[in-house]
């Protein structure tokens, strides 16, 4: 990984300072940290590839190993190029864990349907019934209930989700078009 590669990581433009990438690691890092997804095996394992990829741009950065394109004597795109493609870089890796969450929430969407399904049939089986069937009957009442408050919360999270994906996509389609501009 190179300087650039690990600046666009980071949602960085070249002439970041160490405070910008401390910064912007810590941020990154807290967002992508695989402890996170502990309960879903594998949102953990792409967590983990992305934090180690996270950490190689750090370490770029902070040791000085990546070295810049200017020392390389190769040409060097104005500074608002740098700046946009440091900004789709960021828009990508927020792209992909926003989706990463919206998956999450559709799961725990599926789960409340499927326990307010379970619920409702466990409570009309059992809710004519006395004694301790009635009992198992509220528990049924209790399922559904539960699962269809999972269902409508998890629903508004995907929405509100959706909603900064589409805010993303409209960002990264003027950036784009800025970049035709200055290209």
């Amino acid at each position: 990984m190179n300087r650039n590669e690990a600046l666009r990581l980071l949602g960085l433009s070249a002439d970041a300072t160490s405070e910008e990438v401390k910064a912007a690691y810590r941020e990154t890092a807290q967002i992508l940290h695989p402890d996170r997804f502990a309960s879903n095996k594998k949102l953990q394992e792409r967590a983990t590839e992305q934090f180690k990829n996270l950490q190689e741009a750090y370490e770029v950065l902070t040791s000085g190993k990546g070295s810049s394109a200017r020392a390389r004597g190769t040409v060097v795109s104005s500074a608002e190029e740098a700046e946009i493609n440091a900004r789709l870089a960021g828009i990508s890796a927020a792209r992909k864990q926003l989706l990463t969450q919206r998956d999450v929430a559709l799961d725990e969407r599926r789960s409340g349907f499927a326990m307010a399904g379970i619920g409702a049939l466990v409570a009309l089986a059992f809710g004519r019934k006395l004694g301790v069937l009635a009992v198992v009957a509220s528990i049924g009442v209790a399922c559904a209930v539960w699962g269809i408050v999972k269902v409508v919360s998890a629903q508004k999270t995907a929405s509100i989700l959706n909603d900064h994906l589409d805010e993303l996509a409209a960002e990264k389609k003027q950036l784009l078009a800025r970049l035709d501009e200055i290209g």
